[in-house]
């Protein structure tokens, strides 16, 4: 007769208690800047990231620049991506949300028929 352990058909338990939380945690989503560029020369990205990684961590999706460097400051930003972003939860930095309102979307222009 084969025997049977008594272990076989029930989950594992998870004995690391830092382990289950992890794995239980509801990921908080944020779009904020992200510093690229050489020292004394800022450049940024926009991102969506997670709330708790670092700044230049590992970001979901890049949603846009900004170039503090050029008079006046260039921002692009993909307007559609951050809207549905917003739209599933995400919040915004304070200097991200201020350059979105600084910043909005194109209005798109009635083609006259």
């Amino acid at each position: 007769m084969a025997s049977v352990s008594p272990a076989a058909g029930k989950t594992p338990k998870i004995r690391n208690k830092a382990q289950e939380v992890e794995r239980n945690r509801i990921p908080v989503v944020m779009i904020r800047l992200a510093r690229f560029g050489a020292r004394k020369q800022p450049f940024y990205r926009i991102v969506v990231i997670e709330k708790d990684r670092a700044r230049n961590g590992r970001s979901i999706e890049v949603v846009g620049t900004y170039n503090p460097r050029t008079n006046p400051a260039t921002v692009d930003l993909k307007h559609e991506r951050v809207a549905h972003w917003r739209g599933v939860g995400a919040q915004l930095s304070p200097i991200v949300a201020k350059l979105v309102t600084q910043n909005p979307a194109p209005v798109a222009e009635a083609v006259a028929a």
